[in-house]
C-alpha cells in the first residue's frame, strides 16, 4: 500500500517542495485510503498536487476529468517539465494524436490521463478505460456539477456514472469556490459515497484587494498597470466593445496588451491567448470567458473594470493573480450602474429558480463593492468562514487607504432629505448633480434649483457625493427601485433622518498606495538585479521549449534563488520549488547565471541555507516575526550565524534584520559584530569616498573585508554623523 511518506518523497523529487500546504494532506490520505472527498480550496491553494502527487505513487492511471482544452494542456506541460508521464484525450487532438495516446494507455505508460467530460457520454469510451488499471478518478473544476456553482455544466451531471462505471475506484472532486449548498450538490450528482469533505481557508493572504468607484476607467487601470510594469497582468471588462475600447487606448499609450472575447475568432482568442501565456504581451483584455482554463502562476495584478455578477465569479478571477503564492494586487473599479447591466442580463435567465439565485448572488457582489469592512474578512465570511485578527494588513480598508468621513450624519441627512424633497422620483446620478449645485438644463427646467438641498454638497466633487449615495445604499439607508433604479428612503434611513442612527461614510485618503506587508516580506532578502536576470534566462528557454515561462521555473523559484544565491545543483535544490529533474535539465543554465551575476557585482554565493526558507506557501507571512525575534537576539550580542540559525532565516537576510536593528535602535558601535580595527579601516574609506555604493569600498579595502561588515560599519557610521 502507498504510504503517505511515499508520496512527499515523490512531492520534493517532483514539484521541489517539503512539505504539503494546509489540507493538501489530508486530501491526499484520503485518495490512499480509497474514500471519495469533495475539497474546496482557493485558487493557488495547490488542488492539483492533491490528486498529482498521489497519482505518480499509486499503480495505475489517474483519470482527471478537466472542462477546458487549455487547463488541461497547462497542466500536462507543467506535469511533463516535472518529468512525470501525463496526456489527454479531447477534441481539438489529430485523429494521429488520439490514437498515440490511445497507445500509450494500452501499454501502461501513462501516470495521469486528462480526458474532457464530454467523453463519458460514450459507453465506447468508458469501456476502453475499463480495459486499464485506473488509481483514482478527479473532477477538477466540480462546482460545474450543480446549479448553485457558477458556472454549471450540463455535461457535468453525467459524471455521476463514473461511480457505476468503476466500482471500487475513488472519486474526488476539486473546485476552489462551493458554498455549503453546492458542496451537497457535488455530493448528490456525483453519487459519492459517504465522502471526506475537506474545506481550506477562502482567504488568500497574497492578494491585496483595493475597491475603488469608477471615474476615469483608463486612468485608473494604468495606475495599477503602472505599479507592474513588465508583469503578466488580467483586466477584466463586462462587454465585449469595452474590452475592444480599452485594448485599443493602452496601445496607444504603449503597453504590451491584446483583447480576448467571444466575439473574436477562435483563431484569434488562441493567439492572444499564447502571447500572454508565453510573455509575448504582459496585458490580457478579456470579458469573463477568459481565465478560467488558465494555469499561469506569475499572474501580478488583476482588474476588474466592473462589478462581477457574484462573489463566486469575483474570488475565482480576482484569484487567477498570485497563483505562486507571491503577491500580487487585485482592483476592483465599479459603479451603480455595472449592477443594472447585470440585473438586466440576468433577466433573461432560463428558470425563475436561476434568476432568483442569481439575483441573490448579484446582491452579494454589490453589498461587497459598498461594504466598508476588511475585503479579506468579507470574502471569507461569504463562504460561512472568518478571519483571524483584527487587520489584515492586504486591502485597501486595512492598509489605511481608506478614511471614514466626519460629520457623516450630517451628510448622510443633506443627502436623504434631497431625496425626500425630490419625491423619491429620481435616480443616484440626478440626486447627486442637485446636491453638487449643477446648472444642467434638467435641473433649472424643473426648478431643482429651488430646493433647499440644492448645491449643499458643492464643496466635494460630484463623484464623492455619488460615492456617498451608493455606501448609503449598500447599508440599507437608501434603496433603488423599479426599472430606473429610482431611490427611496428605507426605514432604517428615517431613523438616520431624525438622528438616531449615525451611518458610516467613507472617502479615499489623502495617501499613495501602501506597500503590503506581505509584498515587502516576500522581497526580503532577494537580489532584485539578480532576480531580472533569472527571468530573462527563463524567458529564453520558455520560448525554445515553446512552454509558459512559468512552467520552467515559477516567479517563487526565481526569488528563492535570488535570495540564497546557489553555486551547485545541491544548493540549488534547497530553493523551494526546485525539483531534481528540472534542477538536472535547467541547473547549470541558472548556476552560471548566478555565478555571472555575483562576480559582476561583488556578491557572494552559497549563503547560508535556512532550514526553511521563507515562503507565503504557508498562509500569512511570518517574516516579520523573524525580524522582530532577530533584533532581541541581537540586543543579547547574539552573532549573526547565531541568530540566522535561531529564526531559520539565510545569513544575507539576517545581515539586514541587522542593519534596522541598528537604524532602529540608533547604534553607534559597531561591536560585537565587526572588530574596531576593521571598523576604523572601513570608516576611513567611507570618509574618503562616501558610503555608496559598495563596490569601490570593497575594492578599496583590497578585498579583504566581507561585504557584510562593510554594510553594518556604514550603518553605524551614518548614526555617529546624526
Amino acid at each position: 500500500m502507498t504510504t503517505l511518506s511515499e508520496v512527499k518523497t515523490a512531492l520534493k523529487k517532483y514539484w521541489g517542495y517539503d512539505e504539503f500546504l494546509p489540507l493538501q494532506e489530508r486530501a491526499i490520505e484520503s485518495v490512499l485510503r480509497g474514500r471519495d472527498s469533495i475539497v474546496v480550496l482557493p485558487t493557488g491553494g495547490g488542488k492539483s498536487i492533491c490528486f498529482q502527487a498521489p497519482a505518480v505513487t499509486l499503480p495505475g492511471m489517474a483519470i482527471v476529468v478537466s472542462p477546458l482544452i487549455s487547463l488541461m494542456k497547462d497542466q500536462i506541460d507543467s506535469l511533463t517539465e516535472c518529468g512525470i508521464r501525463a496526456a489527454r484525450i479531447d477534441s481539438s487532438q489529430p485523429a494521429s494524436e488520439r490514437d498515440r495516446v490511445i497507445e500509450q494507455v494500452i501499454n501502461r505508460e501513462l501516470k495521469l490521463l486528462y480526458i474532457a467530460p464530454e467523453r463519458f457520454a460514450s459507453d465506447g469510451f468508458i469501456s476502453f478505460l475499463r480495459r486499464v488499471d485506473i488509481s483514482l478518478i478527479a473532477i477538477d473544476e466540480a462546482h460545474c456539477v450543480s446549479m448553485w456553482g457558477h458556472d454549471f455544466r450540463p455535461e457535468y451531471r453525467r459524471l455521476g456514472r463514473l461511480k457505476e462505471s468503476f466500482p471500487g475506484v475513488s472519486v474526488h472532486a476539486y473546485t476552489a469556490t462551493a458554498t455549503e449548498h453546492v458542496r451537497s450538490d457535488i455530493a448528490v450528482q456525483l453519487h459519492l459515497k459517504d465522502p471526506e469533505v475537506l474545506i481550506g481557508s477562502f482567504d488568500r493572504p497574497n492578494l491585496v484587494y483595493r475597491v475603488k468607484r469608477r471615474t476615469n476607467t483608463l486612468q485608473q487601470v494604468r495606475d495599477v498597470l503602472d505599479r507592474h510594469r513588465n508583469e503578466s497582468v488580467i483586466i477584466y471588462c463586462i462587454r465585449r466593445a469595452d474590452v475592444d475600447e480599452l485594448c485599443a487606448k493602452l496601445i496607444r499609450k504603449g503597453y504590451r496588451a491584446v483583447p480576448y472575447h467571444a466575439g473574436m475568432s477562435a483563431e484569434d482568442r488562441k493567439a492572444a491567448q499564447d502571447a500572454f501565456i508565453t510573455e509575448e504581451v504582459d496585458i490580457i483584455v478579456a470579458t469573463v470567458a477568459f481565465g478560467m482554463g488558465i494555469d499561469k502562476s506569475n499572474v501580478r495584478a488583476v482588474i476588474h473594470t466592473g462589478m462581477p455578477k457574484s462573489l463566486e465569479h469575483y474570488q475565482q478571477e480576482s484569484g487567477r493573480a498570485g497563483r505562486d503564492g507571491l503577491e500580487a494586487e487585485c482592483s476592483l473599479f465599479w459603479s451603480g450602474g455595472d449592477y443594472g447591466i447585470w440585473k438586466s442580463i440576468l433577466a433573461n435567465t432560463e428558470s425563475d429558480q436561476a434568476r432568483s439565485i442569481a439575483l441573490s448572488k448579484l446582491n452579494g457582489m454589490y453589498d461587497y463593492c459598498t461594504g466598508l469592512t476588511c475585503r479579506h474578512r468579507a470574502l471569507v465570511n461569504y463562504f460561512g468562514q472568518d478571519l483571524e485578527g483584527t487587520n489584515c494588513g492586504a486591502c485597501d480598508v486595512c492598509l489605511g487607504e481608506i478614511a471614514s468621513m466626519d460629520g457623516a450624519l450630517e451628510i448622510a441627512q443633506k443627502i436623504l432629505s434631497c431625496v425626500v424633497r425630490l419625491h423619491e422620483r429620481f435616480g443616484a446620478d440626478y440626486t447627486a448633480a442637485v446636491l453638487s449645485g449643477s446648472r444642467d438644463k434638467r435641473i433649472l427646467e424643473r426648478g431643482h434649483d429651488e430646493l433647499s438641498t440644492y448645491g449643499l454638497l458643492s464643496d466635494v466633487p460630484k463623484s464623492t457625493t455619488r460615492d456617498w449615495i451608493e455606501q448609503l445604499v449598500g447599508q440599507g439607508y437608501l434603496e433603488k427601485v423599479g426599472e430606473y433604479n429610482l431611490l427611496q428612503v428605507t426605514e432604517s434611513g428615517w431613523r438616520v433622518l431624525h438622528g438616531e442612527v449615525v451611518p458610516t461614510l467613507i472617502k479615499p485618503a489623502d495617501k499613495h498606495v501602501r506597500v503590503s506587508k506581505v509584498a515587502a516580506d516576500s522581497w526580503e532578502g532577494v537580489d532584485h538585479g539578480l532576480f531580472e536576470a533569472l527571468r530573462s534566462l527563463r524567458r529564453e528557454l520558455a520560448m525554445q521549449r515553446s512552454v509558459p515561462a512559468y512552467v520552467v521555473f515559477s516567479d517563487a523559484a526565481l526569488r528563492g534563488m535570488a535570495r540564497l544565491r546557489p553555486a551547485s545543483v545541491d544548493s540549488l535544490l534547497h530553493v523551494s520549488g526546485v525539483g531534481r529533474v528540472k534542477a538536472e535539465q535547467y541547473g547549470d543554465l541558472f548556476l552560471d547565471e548566478i555565478s555571472r551575476y555575483c562576480r559582476e557585482h561583488a556578491l557572494s554565493m552559497d549563503v547560508a541555507v535556512p532550514h526553511r526558507v521563507p515562503s507565503l506557501r504557508k498562509g500569512r507571512s511570518t517574516l516579520n516575526m523573524a525580524r522582530q525575534a532577530a533584533h532581541g537576539l541581537f540586543a543579547r550580542g547574539m552573532s549573526i550565524d547565531e541568530v540566522a540559525r535561531a529564526v531559520e532565516r539565510a545569513h544575507s537576510t539576517v545581515v539586514e534584520y541587522l542593519v534596522s536593528y541598528i537604524n532602529k535602535e540608533g547604534l553607534t558601535e559597531a561591536s560585537p559584530w565587526v572588530d574596531e580595527r576593521t571598523y576604523d579601516r572601513i570608516a576611513d574609506v567611507v570618509a574618503s569616498l562616501g558610503s555608496e555604493p559598495l563596490g569601490p569600498i570593497y575594492r578599496a579595502l583590497g578585498g579583504e573585508i566581507p561585504y557584510d561588515q562593510i554594510k553594518i560599519s556604514i550603518a553605524v557610521l551614518k548614526n555617529r554623523q546624526q
